[in-house]
């Protein structure tokens, strides 16, 4: 610990010095040699008593200012009420837990909790389902109709083969359409509705 002590606008005796540098060696155990410690003396006369004799610390730890002030008739007096106080405020500061340097990720999550924007992970699970009528029509008017609603799918019974099909809009801009079949083989996609022969292998179920 690096101490300075210094009179205010008076000259400080070499024993009040030597006292000041004394007694701040009890608080040396509680700080590193990072720590700037400065003490101040001075004196103001009052006519109605005898001399009122100051005594500031302060303590400079990490950045972080820690200061106390005593006063009394003498400056040994003011230095030992002083140093008890500054000393508690030492000890308090040392047993404060300190917050450890975070990746930057991870003061971002920090942030976002504190915002109430982020919480505990969870598993996603289904929070709505929504039922509808679906009425038979052709390829052409499903599109027709997805396109009036604006929505990126739409889910229509094909008139065609009496399938439940989804068309949904790709990322090239074109369109796509899924055709589930239940409890049989899937074919291979294809690019337009099925030819008449195909139709009338299918039949009706």
């Amino acid at each position: 610990m690096r101490t300075i002590v210094k009179g205010k606008n008076a000259e400080i005796p070499d024993r009040v010095r030597e006292y000041a540098e004394r007694k701040l060696k009890r608080i040396e155990r509680l700080l590193d040699d990072q720590t700037d410690a400065t003490v101040e003396l001075w004196s103001e006369h009052h006519k109605s008593s005898a001399d009122t004799h100051f005594a500031e610390v302060t303590l400079v730890i990490h950045g972080q200012v820690l200061r106390s002030r005593a006063t009394d008739v003498t400056y040994e007096s003011a230095l030992d009420e002083v140093v008890d106080k500054v000393e508690r405020q030492a000890v308090d500061h040392k047993e404060k837990p300190r917050l450890r340097a975070r990746p930057e990720e991870e003061k971002q999550i920090l942030r976002r909790l504190a915002d109430g924007s982020e919480g505990p992970r969870r598993e996603p699970r289904i929070v709505k389902i929504k039922r509808f009528a679906i009425e038979p029509m052709f390829e052409e008017d499903a599109l027709a109709e997805m396109e009036e609603l604006g929505h990126q799918f739409f889910v229509f019974v094909n008139a065609e083969t009496e399938r439940v099909a989804i068309l949904y809009r790709r990322d090239d801009g074109d369109f796509g359409m899924i055709e589930p079949v239940v409890g049989g083989d899937y074919t291979q996609g294809r690019s337009h509705a099925p030819s008449a022969p195909e139709r009338a292998s299918s039949g009706r179920r």
